[in-house]
Formats: C-alpha cells, structure tokens, sequence
C-alpha cells in the first residue's frame, strides 16, 4: 500500500498551493517593482510583464499532453524543482551586461513552468480527494495561494528594500530570487515525499495524436456553446481596471513625489500593499463569496463588479492629494484590495457555474480561466503607455471609466448553467484537464 494515500491532506495541500502562489506572484508582481528599482520605464515594464503573462493565457493548450506523464506528482515535483531553477537565474541574469533581456527570458521561463505546475497541481487535487474534501480543503487552498503574496510583497520586498539600502539594488534583487529559488526547491523535494501519486489514467489512445484530437473536440465544444461570444467578451473585460491597478498602482506608489508618484521606499510598499492589501483582500474574498451565495450569482454579479471597480477611485485621491500619512496610504490600498478581493469572486463563479458546465468541464473552465487571463495580459501590456500619456491622476480616472462596458454588459450575458441541458452522458469521459 502506498504510504502518501493514507496521508493527511494538511500534510500537503497547504505547501502545494503556497508553491503555487510563490512563483505566480514573483512574476506578476515582485518583478514588477525590481524593474523599477533598476530603473526601467513603466511602459516597458508593464509590456514585458504582459508578456510574459502569456504562459496563463496559453496553458490549456498543452494541459492535455501532460497526461502522457506517468502521475500529476511527477508533473508537479517537476515543475517546481525546474521552476526554482529559473527563478534562481534571474538573479544570475542581474549579473550580466544584457542583464534586461536576461532576465525577462528567465521570468519567461519561471512563468512557463508555474503555468504548467498549476495545471498539475489542481489535477492532483481533484484526483486525489473526493468531492467533500475538495470542499473541505478549499479554504487551506486558497489561504496558502495567497500566502505567496503575503510573503512576497509583505516580506520579501520589505526584505528587498532594506538590502537596497545597505547592499546595493542589484545584490539585494539577486539575494531576493535567490530566496525564491531556494524555497521552491525545498518544497519540491519535499512534495517529492509527501504528494500522493495521483497516478494518470491508461486509455485506448494515449498518444500525443489522440490527446490533440480530443484537444480539438474541446474547442470545437467550447466555442459552440449558445451565447459563448458574449460570454468571452465578458471574461475578457471584468479585469480590464484591475489589470490596469495592479501594474501601475505599486509603480506609483514608488515614483518620485515630483513626477506624481508618492515617492515611497521598497520597504513601504511592501508594508502597505502587502500586508495591509493582502488582509484586505483576503477578508473582501471571503465576504464575497457569502454575499454571492446570500444573493445568487445572478443578482450579485452587478454588484460585484462595482465592488472590484469602485474602490479604485482610491487611487485618484491619492494621486490628487498625495498625501505623505503612512497609516492614511495603507487605509486608502487597503480599501482598493478589499473591494479586488469582494469582486473577484464573480468571474470565478461565472466561468465554474455559467460557463463551464457540459461534457468537458474541467477542460472548459481551464479555457475560460485562460481567456480571463488574456484580457488581464492586454489590459496590462497598454496601462504603462496609456499613464505616461495621461499621467497618474487622469490614469486613474481612465481605470475607473475602463468598469463601464463590463457593467453594462453584466445585464446581457447568460447567466442560466448548461449543466441541465449539455451534461454528458452516463460513462461519457472527460480529459483531466485542471486550470
């Protein structure tokens, strides 16, 4: 009998998330502010963070073939050892002449293999627990994915700033991704012992052309969904003011006071985005979704969407008064995060209830989940040249008026689940494709 089967989930579901947050939130987020500590324009920042977003957005298309894999274990021991590699590159790349380009290969290297361990990573939940310890375990799994952001913003960019100080800035970003390298490969050769195998199921056609014509069958089933278009246009733009935010906002709070910035340190917005922010956020998602389920997703999806968008007017005000009150900036973020948290649960539900029920759910939401994470890529690749071209302060009312067409198209999307009318039949099988 296999020892790790008999294993308690606590055992590993937290570690196993918090690997999946770590390396999501080093790209998406600690990247971000050591481009600008090394002096990178924030145009040119947010298109290169943009693109290498584009692993998310791609990762249903090769979800499929990891099936050829023995287990999801092996997939996801793998990633993350092979991640925590790359990570510790970038800080070897910090090194060299060429260090930019460097650099963002190496994050594009991190971002393609945290995408793909993703996809084994919520294949090995789902396989190796039944449906009440889903349930049951949620809460640890989203608590330990967003752990990541805690311990990246909150500590390791406090970390960062205070090395900044007495090091230099590029031995302090090389000693941060070193850290990051470090702890993904403890918890790689850690999970090496405690996942259970998750082992993949043997089928007739278990060849990389049969996975690509069930691939194709996925799609074909995807698109034909009634009303799917306007569903997609709906996923694309409810995280148009969000993707903006979270590119320019940590910016902003870093440029200087005389360019419309706040003008503060690496350690300060570490202290205030990601403590404050992460427990707001934190507390906004679970007030979300109790208020979604008090209401019904179809009653609450408005709301919600004012929720997420609303609060970022706090950004305008901080633009227009800049104030210098730590307590006061932290109360302003922690509102913004608040409402991001309280908000994001819609699209999520909106893709698992409305979108993706059918024959091939699993694989239906992975394609949702990477449509969603094309319009946050888009709308992140244009906010760096749209600020440089309006400012801060008329940047934000942009981001605020970027909530009008998602609004207005919440009250024209279907909203009724499939699940009723396009289930799959008794012992159809579905491809155990994970977002």
């Amino acid at each position: 009998m296999d020892k790790t089967a008999t294993r308690s989930p606590l055992a590993w579901v937290p570690t196993l998330y918090f690997a999946q947050g770590l390396p999501f939130f080093a790209v998406a987020l600690i990247a971000g502010l050591m481009l600008k500590s090394m002096g990178v324009p924030n145009d040119d920042i947010a298109h290169w963070t943009a693109y290498i977003g584009l692993a998310w957005v791609l990762k249903p298309l090769w979800s499929p073939f990891l099936e050829l894999a023995a287990s999801k274990k092996v997939v996801v021991v793998g990633f993350q050892l092979a991640g925590g590699v790359c990570l510790g590159l970038v800080g070897l790349a910090l090194q060299l002449p060429f260090w930019l380009s460097a650099c963002v290969a190496m994050l594009a290297l991190v971002a393609i293999c945290s995408a793909t361990h993703d996809i084994g990573c919520d294949g090995l939940y789902i396989a190796s627990l039944t449906e009440k310890q889903q349930a049951g375990y949620a809460g640890w799994q989203g608590a330990f994915f967003n752990a990541g952001r805690f311990i990246s913003l909150g500590g390791l960019v406090i970390l960062a700033g205070y090395l900044e100080k007495s090091q230099g800035v590029v031995p302090a970003w090389t000693i941060i991704f070193c850290i990051l390298a470090a702890t993904m490969i403890a918890l790689g050769l850690y999970h090496s012992w405690a996942l259970p195998p998750a082992w993949n199921a043997v089928t007739a056609d278990a060849t990389a052309a049969g996975i690509a014509r069930t691939l194709k069958d996925v799609i074909i089933d995807y698109v034909s969904k009634p009303g799917i278009w306007v569903s997609i246009l709906f996923i694309i733009l409810f995280r148009a003011g969000e993707a903006q935010i979270q590119t320019i906002g940590p910016l902003f709070l870093r440029e200087a006071r005389n360019l419309g910035g706040l003008g503060l340190t690496t350690s300060e917005v570490g202290a205030v985005y990601g403590t404050t922010g992460t427990i707001a956020f934190l507390i906004g998602s679970i007030a979300g979704g109790y208020f979604t389920s008090w209401l019904s997703l179809r009653r609450a999806i408005l709301w919600l969407i004012l929720a997420m968008n609303l609060p970022n007017a706090a950004f305008y005000f901080l633009s227009t008064y800049q104030p210098t009150d730590l307590p006061l900036i932290g109360a302003a973020l922690g509102a913004e995060m608040f409402g991001y948290g309280f908000g994001f649960v819609g699209i999520i539900l909106y893709m698992m209830q409305v979108v993706a029920p059918g024959k091939y759910q699993t694989a239906h939401y992975a394609f949702s989940t990477g449509i969603m994470q094309l319009g946050f890529v888009l709308f992140k690749y244009v906010s760096g040249t749209i600020q440089l071209s309006l400012g801060y302060q008329k940047f934000f009312v942009w981001v605020l008026l970027s909530a009008i067409p998602v609004a207005v198209l919440s009250q024209l999307i279907p909203m009724a689940s499939r699940a009723a009318k396009d289930q799959p039949a008794a012992g159809a099988q579905e491809p155990a494709t994970a977002s």
